[in-house]
């Protein structure tokens, strides 16, 4: 069975770094997309960056410049690393495999735990 479990969150203040891992099993995802997404208190989820097989990515706009998707399928992990922290990135972090790059409203697994990442000002 197919599955994808995060890592790497934690409490960090503002301007700091963080790492987060997602790693899955099996081999069939190595041909697909993997998004990281985040959910806030009492916000929807919202895609925060996608990459593909052949290394293209989608990010959001709020994202763009401070995070960077990056993917390893020989390690089955997909890395976003996360620079210029805010206290307005504070969320659960969750993967998952969106339908395409460009459709992420809609994914193809059920969703994990995810990881907590906490921003202080």
């Amino acid at each position: 069975q197919v599955q994808l479990v995060e890592s790497g969150g934690g409490l960090v203040q503002a301007g700091g770094s963080l790492t987060l891992s997602c790693t899955y099993s099996g081999s069939a995802l190595r041909r697909e997309v993997i998004g990281w997404f985040r959910q806030a208190p009492g916000k929807r989820r919202e895609l925060v960056a996608a990459i593909s097989d052949g290394g293209d990515t989608n990010y959001a706009e709020s994202v763009k410049g401070r995070f960077t998707i990056s993917r390893d399928n020989a390690k089955k992990t997909v890395n976003l690393q996360m620079n210029s922290l805010k206290p307005e990135d504070t969320a659960v972090y969750l993967c998952n495999v969106p339908f395409s790059l460009s459709n992420t409203d809609w994914v193809k697994r059920s969703w994990g735990q995810g990881t907590q990442v906490t921003v202080s000002s």
